[in-house]
């Protein structure tokens, strides 16, 4: 029997990240060693588990390619049980991204791009969407020449019953305007952090950014705002509320957006109200902080134990 529940087509990048721990970033010129190196599958990767784990099937439609790179992208996403919507590219290996992480905790990166950075409408358009399924568009797509063009041109050309979520990330300064002008009126659904959305709008207070960004998306598009500890503010048929998030402490950050994020999508995909899909999302978010690592998101059962053992609280 055909399994027809929707699919999450993630149309981003999932790359291998390498994470050394060092005592101070090197000058130019110099070396160091590091204490420390983890290699962990990232980028998108961490949306598609969350979303997964919460029991929603996942599609991973960006590229993944020859090499040791690639062979790390494809276990990572298998072991999640993450399809794969096309071979894999013989033109080069997946990218990768290297973070430093100094004594006082701050973050450097420098990032290789790979096959993911790019594709072709062909390769979408054999894409076997479905009426009921969901697409994800990274704002790290729209920040690849090679890729968002022919992104674009081809949600253009869905139907507009087929949502679609858009995650800026930190990427809005590098996307050319006209390509977010052209993506705006198609996203269903607007999934960002409070750092993000002030850097989109300009503005410091969310309740305002939220109104602003809802100006520039369609009547009936509604706007997920994460703002830390504190929870997410959604904004649905004009009106703007903020869902309190879950006491947790926090371990590591990284990673609790994504799990966020992914929860959400899987909720709504299931009927879930907004405000109910938030208050889930919330507490995968604050699941993840307590644990180290990227891909931190809680399965299904686990979550749902949480939420009625706080709730009773």
């Amino acid at each position: 029997m055909t399994d027809t529940s929707p699919k999450l087509w993630h149309t981003g990048q999932a790359i291998v990240d390498i994470v050394m721990t060092v005592e101070a970033v090197p000058t130019p010129g110099s070396d160091v060693m590091a204490s420390s190196t983890e290699h962990h599958v990232g980028g998108g990767f961490n949306v598609m588990t969350a979303a997964r784990r919460y029991g929603m099937r996942v599609v991973y439609a960006g590229g993944h390619g020859i090499g040791p790179m690639g062979e790390r992208v494809r276990e990572a996403l298998r072991s999640e049980d993450v399809i794969l919507a096309s071979d894999t590219d013989q033109h080069g290996d997946s990218g990768f991204c290297v973070a430093l992480i100094d004594g006082q905790g701050e973050r450097t990166f420098v990032s290789q791009a790979g096959v993911e950075s790019r594709i072709d409408i062909e390769t979408l358009d054999a894409v076997p969407l479905m009426a009921q399924d969901w697409i994800y568009v990274s704002g790290y797509s729209l920040a690849y020449a090679d890729k968002a063009a022919p992104l674009l041109d081809w949600l253009d050309s869905l139907t507009r019953d087929i949502p679609v979520v858009f995650d800026p990330g930190p990427m809005l300064a590098r996307i050319v305007p006209t390509l977010l002008e052209q993506l705006l009126p198609r996203i269903t659904l607007w999934s960002s952090n409070a750092d993000e959305t002030r850097q989109f709008t300009g503005i410091v207070g969310l309740d305002e950014s939220l109104s602003m960004i809802a100006h520039r998306l369609s009547e009936t598009a509604r706007i997920v705002v994460r703002d830390g500890p504190r929870g997410c503010w959604l904004r649905e048929a004009g009106k703007a509320e903020l869902i309190a998030g879950f006491p947790s402490e926090a371990i590591d950050t990284n990673g609790a957006g994504d799990a966020h994020t992914g929860v959400l999508i899987a909720a709504l995909a299931e009927g879930v109200s907004l405000h109910d899909a938030c208050v889930a999302a919330n507490a995968a978010a604050a699941i993840a902080v307590s644990r180290r690592g990227p891909a931190t998101a809680p399965h299904r059962e686990e979550l749902e134990r949480y939420l009625m053992t706080h709730r009773a609280s």
